[in-house]
C-alpha cells in the first residue's frame, strides 16, 4: 500500500487553501487565509514568534524569492472536533545559490471564522549530518566539554 502525501490529506478549509496557494507561489491568496491578528507561537525559538499576517507575507515573499522551486508537502494531517488542524509537513527546494534546503516539522493551527487565527509552529531544517540518538541525548545530559555525565549515561544502560 502506497503512502499518501499532499494537501488532499487536509480537510477543506483555510489550511488546505494556504498549502495549495503556497505550492502555486500565489502570495496574495496564501496571505488571505490568515486572520489579521494571526498569532504564530514558536515554542522552540520563542524570539521567532510574531503576531500579524503582514509578517507572514514578509516571510513567504523572502522564501519564494530565495527558493524559487519551493514546495510544501503534507505528510499527515488531522482535524480535531474544535477545528484545530494538526499537520506534519515539510518544505524544500533549491536556493538561488544552488544550495538545497529542506525543513520538516509539525504545525498546530487554530481556525476562526474560516481563517488561520494562530499556529504553534515546529519547523526545523532537516539535519542529515547530525549525530545519532546517543549524541543527541549526550548534548542534553553533558556539560560542554564534559565526558563524566556521558559516561554515567553509558553505565545506566
Amino acid at each position: 500500500m502506497e503512502a499518501r502525501t499532499g494537501p488532499e490529506l487536509l480537510e477543506d478549509g483555510p489550511v488546505r487553501r494556504m498549502v495549495d496557494a503556497a505550492n502555486r507561489h500565489d502570495l496574495d491568496a496564501m496571505v488571505e487565509e490568515f486572520a489579521e491578528d494571526y498569532e504564530n507561537v514558536t515554542p522552540i525559538h520563542p524570539a521567532q514568534s510574531f503576531t500579524g499576517r503582514s509578517q507572514v507575507r514578509k516571510n513567504w515573499e523572502r522564501l519564494f524569492r530565495a527558493v524559487p522551486d519551493l514546495r510544501v508537502t503534507v505528510h499527515n494531517a488531522t482535524t480535531g472536533p474544535d477545528r484545530t488542524v494538526w499537520m506534519e509537513w515539510g518544505n524544500g527546494g533549491t536556493r538561488v545559490d544552488g544550495v538545497p534546503v529542506q525543513m520538516v516539522g509539525v504545525a498546530i493551527f487554530t481556525v476562526r471564522s474560516d481563517r488561520i487565527a494562530g499556529v504553534r509552529f515546529y519547523l526545523e531544517p532537516l539535519d542529515t549530518a547530525g549525530g545519532d540518538v546517543d549524541a543527541a541525548v549526550g548534548e542534553v545530559t553533558s556539560a560542554p566539554g564534559s565526558t563524566a555525565l556521558a559516561a554515567q549515561g553509558r553505565e545506566l544502560r
